[in-house]
């Protein structure tokens, strides 16, 4: 049988086609529809996949003022659709004709991929990369590539380099004067104002989670290697993922099932669920993203979730000594053979000079090119003896101490807000260094430890206006136990409102 929800939306629908006699089909109720729901309609033959490629192609023809695309393929998605559609009788596919966006730094065939920086905006992969192949395979349209900060080196999407709309740079989806988040700042903004139901990020130290948390949706950063790092411009071979972002934690459990090849999974009893509180995520949070986190583990706890205090001695510390040193050193080699493998054109010098974002074109120059990374009194230093100390001495330091942490406790999981405050104002200083480092703050060390982690929005602050978002990072290598919580968590806690 159809869900209740989704029987209402498809209802709906129906309840305005027969006002009137549009030949493209009845209007869609995209504000409530998830990515299962979209494909559960469309395997049912509620709607089709080229009514509902129209309606979301609509929706961001309308909204292109967010910045949210680099490239909207409107021909192709439609094609696409239409295919999808010829195909379907006896075929329904996992993501049977449902529309998604990917982030412009995926390689999607035939679609240009900038990674959101000027040198690449000529370059066009031969190929789609393995998790978009994955996708296309369970049968997802894809509408176009979505805006980015700049090479996904910042938090804030604030990108001079790509804009549909009169505003600079990657815009919030529940209010246009505010920083999205980054780096996967279009694909955040598409789903919270539903452009698109779901669609991929990367993430090196946050870049799925942070604007999810800003936007309103569900994403999870996988465990390290649990996707292929083909077809994607990199930052670091260390830390770098690709990851879905989505409307609902089953979404994305979906879109991870797809991508990894796992069995689904269903929500978790909550009352089997261990979760641990560390005091360095609780810092420099505002009152809003407080009073919200509170409120949530109150709800978690009320659901019959255990969550306990837990320390981490030295953890910020000992991810301060991984974190950059990774990064930053990692980021010449692995761009360098990039642009060589995938025949760009374009080399890394090139590719310097052209990039648009101030705070960019700073790490590149300062930082990245020359080898180097900065000192706490102040200049910079040669970054391949600190490179080397991280990776055979911090690094596996870092990893032990969230593997002790889990056992010991016998946790399921870490749980804190994901970001310390809601969205700035969207302005250059908003990609400045002590707000990067503020909005990573609780994203990064999971990051660098290579432990999964999900985001799941938590509720609105401000009066409603803003979602805020908790984070729950799991052991390395739970990333399905981790979805089925999410799924759990959500329930307890609703969707937030798309935005308006």
């Amino acid at each position: 049988m159809m869900p209740f929800r989704l029987c209402l939306a498809v209802c709906a629908a129906a309840a305005l086609a027969a006002c009137s006699t549009p030949a493209r089909g009845p209007a869609l109720n995209i504000d409530s529809l998830t990515a299962s729901e979209v494909a559960s309609a469309i395997c049912g033959g509620a709607f089709t996949s080229e009514a509902a490629t129209r309606a979301y192609l609509e929706r961001a023809k309308a909204r292109m003022a967010f910045n949210a695309f680099v490239t909207l393929d409107e021909a192709g998605a439609l094609r696409e659709a239409r295919e999808s559609d010829a195909h379907r009788a006896g075929n329904c596919r996992p993501l049977q004709g449902v529309p998604i966006v990917v982030k412009d730094n995926i390689h999607v065939a035939g679609l240009r991929s900038t990674a959101g920086t000027p040198a690449l905006g000529n370059f066009m992969p031969a190929a789609d990369a393995p998790v978009v192949q994955r996708l296309r395979e369970a049968g997802a349209v894809i509408l176009g590539k979505t805006n980015m900060h700049e090479l996904a080196f910042g938090i804030s999407g604030y990108n001079p380099a790509y804009n549909t709309g009169p505003n600079v740079g990657v815009r919030n989806a529940y209010d246009i004067t505010r920083m999205p988040g980054g780096s996967s700042a279009g694909t955040a903004v598409a789903i919270g104002a539903r452009m698109a139901p779901a669609g991929l990020g990367t993430d090196t130290g946050g870049s799925v989670r942070i604007p999810c948390a800003l936007n309103g949706c569900v994403s999870l950063r996988p465990t390290v290697g649990r996707y292929s790092q083909a077809g994607m411009a990199p930052i670091s071979h260390t830390r770098d993922t690709a990851g879905p972002m989505a409307i609902s934690a089953r979404d994305v459990e979906l879109l991870d099932r797809v991508i990894s090849g796992a069995s689904p999974v269903a929500a978790a009893d909550l009352r089997g669920v261990r979760l641990g509180l560390v005091s360095d995520f609780m810092a420099n949070l505002d009152a809003d993203t407080k009073s919200a986190f509170d409120a949530a583990i109150a709800k978690l706890t009320a659901a019959g979730a255990t969550v306990v205090p837990v320390g981490m001695p030295n953890l910020t510390a000992l991810n301060n000594s991984v974190s950059f040193p990774i990064a930053l050193y990692e980021a010449y080699d692995d761009m360098v053979a990039y642009l060589r493998t995938y025949d760009t054109g374009v080399s890394i010098q090139q590719l310097a000079a052209r990039i648009a974002s101030p705070d960019v074109k700073g790490t590149y120059e300062g930082l990245v090119i020359p080898r180097m990374l900065p000192v706490p009194s102040g200049g910079v230093t040669p970054a391949a003896p600190i490179y080397q100390a991280a990776m055979t001495t911090q690094r596996p330091a870092l990893m032990r101490l969230y593997a002790d942490t889990f056992a010991a406790n016998r946790l399921d999981g870490i749980v804190f807000p994901t970001v310390p405050h809601v969205a700035l104002p969207a302005n250059a200083d908003s990609s400045s260094l002590p707000n990067f480092l503020l909005f990573i703050q609780n994203t990064d060390p999971g990051s660098n430890a290579g432990v999964p982690g999900v985001q799941v929005p938590m509720g609105m602050v401000q009066g409603g206006r803003m979602p805020a978002g908790l984070e729950i990072d799991g052991p390395a290598g739970s990333d399905r136990r981790l979805v089925a919580i999410a799924m759990a968590v959500e329930n307890v806690f609703g969707r937030v409102p798309p935005a308006r």
